[in-house]
């Protein structure tokens, strides 16, 4: 008889314990829905009011002048179509860490609390690739615009170009933390092998030719020397020309009305209006 009646005691505990526990995980349950839920309307709305403002501002007309619009040429989105799904999946991620947070300390969350405060770096590495690509395309249209009457003006601009865009890649991945990890062992890689090719290449037998192509660009060079110095001197003589032609242009605007003088041999017309008395 006290056999059985340890039994169900022990059964009423277990009972007890896991109707406890169903009560503990019903509320937690339904917060985790809601928070998920209200997160997800909320990320909508703020992704099409983020689009709706960068495309009355103009953004995508400023990042293609950077050049955004070639990578992005055979994409479905334009530049403020993909700010605004950072900016979405950046909500969801913010709502998913809050959400597993109702749980309590658990693994999931630990890995959604570090790639949100990944965020922001993340943000910051996309802001410098699109100011580098600007610059990039900016100084790439002025050496070419400068250097435009030499052969090699075009190779001058595009490889100031790619430098540019390059250290902006660089600073990118720096800021996001990868760039001990990547771009470190990728410049080394192409700086040995750029440097072992130019060895093998010259060490086996491409000193004369190198030696005489040199010779060939570096007279090129000096010949048309004279020409980029014309060149320069008839663009900055264009904007002196255009600057005294503009010059009395603005004075005669800015300078105040007065009457003209009478002509000498004609008339001075009448105070009264121009009518005569009569004798």
């Amino acid at each position: 008889m006290p056999t059985s009646t340890a039994v169900a005691i022990d059964f009423g505990q277990g009972v007890s314990d896991a109707w406890r526990s169903v009560i503990t995980f019903v509320p937690k349950l339904v917060a985790f829905l809601l928070i998920l839920v209200i997160g997800f309307f909320v990320a909508k709305l703020v992704a099409k009011a983020v689009n709706k403002i960068l495309e009355r501002v103009g953004f995508d007309r400023v990042v293609e002048r950077g050049g955004v619009k070639q990578a992005l040429a055979r994409s479905k989105y334009d530049a403020s179509d993909i700010i605004a799904k950072l900016v979405y999946y950046a909500i969801l991620l913010i709502t998913l860490q809050i959400a597993f947070g109702v749980w309590g300390p658990n693994p999931v969350s630990a890995l959604l609390t570090d790639i949100v405060a990944w965020l922001p770096r993340a943000a910051v590495a996309i802001v410098i690739v699109v100011i580098a690509a600007a610059i990039a395309k900016a100084v790439k249209d002025l050496v070419s615009n400068a250097l435009g009457g030499l052969s090699y003006g075009r190779v001058v601009a595009n490889i100031a170009s790619v430098f540019i865009l390059g250290l902006g890649v660089i600073a990118a991945l720096n800021q996001i933390g990868v760039a001990t990890s990547v771009t470190t062992p990728i410049l080394i890689t192409v700086l040995a092998t750029v440097g072992g090719i130019a060895v093998i290449g010259v060490g086996g037998g491409l000193v004369r030719p190198m030696q005489q192509r040199w010779e060939q660009w570096l007279s090129k060079a000096e010949q048309e020397l004279p020409q980029a110095k014309a060149h320069a001197q008839a663009y900055q003589r264009g904007r002196e020309d255009a600057t005294r032609t503009a010059a009395p242009t603005q004075q005669a605007m800015n300078a105040p009305t007065q009457q003209m003088p009478a002509v000498a041999g004609q008339p001075t017309p009448p105070p009264n209006g121009g009518a005569t008395r009569g004798y």
